[in-house]
């Protein structure tokens, strides 16, 4: 069997394209600032053989949603926001003393819904207790993360937004590169929230607030400033 880990990244639609039977006239839509790929009419199949190619990598990253794929190698940009959004979790966190498990960029996947994703970093909060111990989630018996974090700075990409839902993930904060939005699910939809329902009394002013002032202070000194903000709420 060929390992995709292998194939250099300029080659990899390629691969794809012959293991689908598609020709060099397949549909994609790029995004080289971001090292971003939409393909369309992707098997199940497929999209499990690139993840099992990748267990081990933060990158590249794929979602899949019936057929349609998306893969990301995410920019230093990118993950620079995504690190620091998940680092601000973490110390307001640790200091509200809530218990909180960072699972990253974990693989969820489910073969029956067609749907299959990779977050920028997502949380477990309320259903820690659920998946301790566990080496490896299956959504069809384990509940999903309480908290997705999405960073979309650039464009086309695909709209995980509905598979989020579909997974019923409670809530999803997204940064657009401006403003942090959080997505709270009501039902199978997501509306948009003031206040965060998982991590009170987040709020989206708040936080993209913190995520204006991560670009422009030092690391340390950004952290010191969420800790304070996060002990000034326990009165």
């Amino acid at each position: 069997m060929i390992s995709v880990s292998r194939i250099p990244k300029p080659f990899l639609i390629e691969f794809i394209t012959a293991s689908e039977g598609y020709n060099r006239g397949m549909e994609t839509v790029k995004s080289l600032a971001e090292g971003k790929v939409i393909l369309h009419n992707v098997s199940w199949t497929t999209y499990e053989l690139l993840l099992s190619e990748h267990l081990d990598s933060s990158a590249p990253r794929f979602t899949y949603d019936r057929g349609e794929l998306e893969i990301i190698s995410p920019s230093p940009e990118h993950e620079k926001l995504n690190r620091r959004i998940a680092q601000l979790i973490i110390t307001f966190t640790e200091e509200m003393n809530i218990e909180a498990e960072d699972l990253g960029s974990t693989t969820f996947r489910r073969e029956d819904l067609e749907r299959g994703f990779e977050p920028d970093s997502c949380f477990y909060i309320e259903n820690k207790g659920r998946i301790r111990g566990k080496g490896r989630i299956d959504l069809t018996v384990d509940p999903p993360p309480d908290l997705v974090i999405e960073i979309d700075i650039t464009s086309p990409s695909l709209d995980k937004v509905p598979i989020y839902a579909r997974m019923k993930v409670p809530e999803v904060w997204r940064f657009d590169g401006q403003r942090l939005a959080i997505l709270a699910l009501e039902g199978t939809v997501y509306v948009e929230s003031a206040q965060s329902t998982v991590l009170p009394p987040l709020t989206g002013a708040t936080l993209s607030d913190f995520i204006g002032k991560s670009k422009s202070m030092k690391r340390t000194a950004w952290l010191r400033t969420v800790r304070e903000w996060a002990r000034e709420q326990t009165g």
